[in-house]
């Protein structure tokens, strides 16, 4: 078997696990080689079998950038996975907790992009590609079992992708206010998690940053137009059938969804 078709099969088995809901074991246990540069080949065949089934890419999400996230998943680097169009739910929606494996919910720095974002950029280069703050809840999910996961595990994964829910955009004044907006966390009435901006590489400009330098490198880019979450600002908490998980900002609003 070549290089390429061991990666378009692998990207199958965790295609199949998404669509049948049946986890499988690490892929780094089963293959101790796996490097970060082969998991993001797998990502990207794993996308593409999407995309041909009619999905159309919508953005990124930046994972682990957090240190919560970095401790409560054993990582110590941040990742990127794609949002497509069908991983997007509008804030109020309903998410049925059995079309997934074993979901987590996080409250998110997100931002829609103004324009291209690529390369090199500067953390002011960065801001300024931005449009608006995007309010919104990342429900997490692993095709890998029991979330036992190394580095290159999540990003084969798409980075953990489950489903992104999205709230109205919200004006921005400054880039800078990405760092100082406050996240509180609701399952019903109660304060579950919270957190700000700045949880997420010191400032998710930062975030932004890296993911076009990142991106880059494999020859992609970010457009205008594609919503970006940036990362979450506390560690991700078990989603629950039954509950409403609602993310209050402390000047973009609010955003969430019914777990059915």
């Amino acid at each position: 078997m070549t290089t390429r078709d061991w990666i378009e099969e692998t990207a199958a088995t965790l295609h199949s696990a998404r669509t049948e809901r049946r986890p499988v074991e690490p892929l780094t246990a089963r293959f101790p080689q796996l490097t970060v540069a082969d998991a993001y080949q797998i990502q990207q065949a794993g996308i593409a079998l999407r995309v041909r089934e009619g999905a159309k890419t919508a953005g990124h999400k930046v994972g682990l950038t957090s240190e919560a996230m970095q401790r409560q998943l054993g990582v110590g680097e941040p990742d990127y996975g794609i949002l497509l169009d069908s991983m997007i739910v509008p804030t109020g929606g309903e998410v049925a907790v059995d079309e997934l494996i074993a979901p987590r919910v996080e409250a998110e720095i997100a931002v829609l992009m103004k324009h291209a974002l690529a390369g090199a950029v500067t953390e002011a280069e960065a801001g300024d590609a931005i449009a608006a703050a995007v309010p919104a809840l990342e429900i997490i999910d692993s095709r890998i079992a029991d979330w036992r996961i190394a580095l290159a595990d999540t990003i084969a994964d798409n980075a953990s992708s489950g489903l992104a829910v999205v709230g109205e955009t919200a004006g921005l004044g400054t880039p800078s206010e990405l760092a100082t907006q406050t996240v509180a966390l609701y399952e019903d009435d109660v304060v579950v998690a919270e957190g700000n901006g700045a949880a997420l590489l010191g400032n998710p400009l930062r975030s932004l940053a890296w993911l076009a330098r990142t991106l880059d490198s494999h020859g992609a880019g970010i457009n205008g137009g594609d919503i970006v979450l940036l990362g979450a600002v506390h560690a991700s908490v078990s989603m629950q059938p039954g509950r409403t998980y609602l993310a209050v900002y402390s000047s973009w609003g609010a955003v969430q969804f019914t777990a059915s």
